[in-house]
């Protein structure tokens, strides 16, 4: 069962991009860490790594939900729609289909080079060629391996305020090679995450169940039925799960295992913070224990429950966490397996998103798991160093806008 089916449809309508874009600001936080403990080369070295290593997988799994599976330039584009790497507005993707093997895309805005320009043009190059050029063929052979996606045009740009900000061509040919498999792409293959089975989208329901028909400008959530949207969320928390995976595959290859752990959990807390505020903003929520609950119910780290068997209740004005000793989660070593009865840093940034004054402490410990209850302190906490890093991003504050109905782009 979906712990999104707890909302309505305009709820998860509005939820869906937001939960695209918190996936995307995953990194916002991760690669600040990074980058302290690796230098720019290692943050990049990560970069391509963790993106390589989830993108392809969690590709598929929304290709497969919604039943737009195939091998086209359109198949591509479509998944891109709805892939952390490319929350929608946030990185404004447009694109032109020419036909089943040729196509353009180019961003009207980014939002990420708007975070990286202001660091310098280094950070930059490393961004939109260093990390790009491998990356989008990795996202790209997830639909055909004979496909490549090269630039037209890109940052660093020239004059300073070029529009669009960057255009890339997409070729499939079977003459092209295909990329290497990357090392450890077993690693998350096998992964729980990879799959596991969310429930089928029921097509009876109002609303469109899948995305079988033409390629959109853009995907207007409301268009589609309660089913797709709760299968969406889902497969949007696996994304970060896997792309996090990713991150923890790269960084456990440059740092032992409690570096790397100590710089998972600082990702982790950054990003769930900022998410927590987010959800609570989108949907309209207050800052009391039985609206914390709701967050906690629909926060992607704690997503989908078939994942991360974690159990929320509120007793008595007290919001009880149940963490089992065993799930999928646990077993990949995702967002979960980070908190510990011992160290529950990243559970108090994510809860101090929806009001700073929450606090964290262990109730009870078993041979089954481990129960935690949130409570109200008498003054506020100061913002955890990490959500502030996070917050550096522009996509901290982007608002979405209705932008009306959506033209096709493609005719099927």
């Amino acid at each position: 069962m979906s712990r999104y089916s707890e909302l309505s449809r305009d709820q998860l309508a509005a939820l869906v991009p937001e939960l695209l874009l918190c996936g995307h600001l995953i990194d916002r936080s991760g690669m600040a860490h990074t980058i302290a403990a690796f230098g720019r080369e290692g943050m990049t070295a990560v970069a391509i790594e963790e993106w390589q290593l989830a993108s392809p997988i969690y590709t598929r799994r929304m290709q497969r939900a919604l039943s737009f599976t195939g091998d086209s330039v359109e198949t591509i584009f479509k998944g891109l729609q709805l892939d952390i790497g490319a929350p929608p507005q946030f990185m404004d993707f447009r694109f032109r289909v020419d036909d089943h093997d040729h196509g353009e895309f180019w961003l009207d805005h980014c939002g990420a080079l708007a975070d990286v320009e202001p660091m310098g043009e280094e950070f930059v190059v490393a961004m939109c060629h260093d990390i790009e050029d491998p990356t989008f063929d990795a996202t790209a052979l997830a639909t055909n391996p004979h496909a490549q996606v090269r630039p037209v045009h890109r940052p660093p740009r020239m004059p300073a305020d070029r529009t669009p900000v960057c255009a890339w061509t997409v070729v499939i040919d079977s003459a092209h090679v295909p990329p290497e498999v990357p090392r450890n792409a077993a690693l998350l293959a096998n992964s729980v995450a990879a799959g596991l089975e969310l429930a089928e989208i029921d097509a009876s329901e109002e609303g469109l169940s899948d995305y079988t028909g033409p390629l959109l400008s853009d995907l207007r959530f409301a268009d589609f039925s309660h089913a797709a949207l709760r299968r969406m969320a889902d497969e949007i928390c696996l994304q970060q799960h896997l792309l996090t995976l990713g991150f923890m595959v790269a960084i456990g290859e440059r740092a032992d295992a409690a570096t790397a752990l100590g710089i998972g959990r600082k990702q982790f807390a950054g990003i769930a913070g900022l998410t927590s505020e987010r959800i609570r903003d989108c949907l309209d929520l207050g800052r009391d224990p039985a609206a914390l609950a709701k967050i906690l119910r629909v926060h992607p780290a704690l997503n989908p429950l078939g994942y991360t068997g974690i159990d929320i209740a509120v007793v008595d004005s007290v919001v009880r966490l149940r963490f089992p000793h065993s799930s999928g989660a646990r077993t990949d070593g995702a967002w979960p397996s980070m908190l510990t009865p011992e160290d529950l840093r990243p559970l108090d940034a994510l809860v101090r998103g929806v009001d700073p004054r929450f606090v964290a402490r262990v109730a009870a410990t078993d041979q089954h798991g481990w129960t935690v209850e949130i409570d109200r302190a008498e003054q506020p906490f100061r913002e955890a160093s990490e959500v502030a890093v996070t917050r550096f991003s522009t996509g901290a504050s982007f608002a979405f806008t209705d932008r009306g109905k959506p033209l096709p782009l493609t005719v099927v």
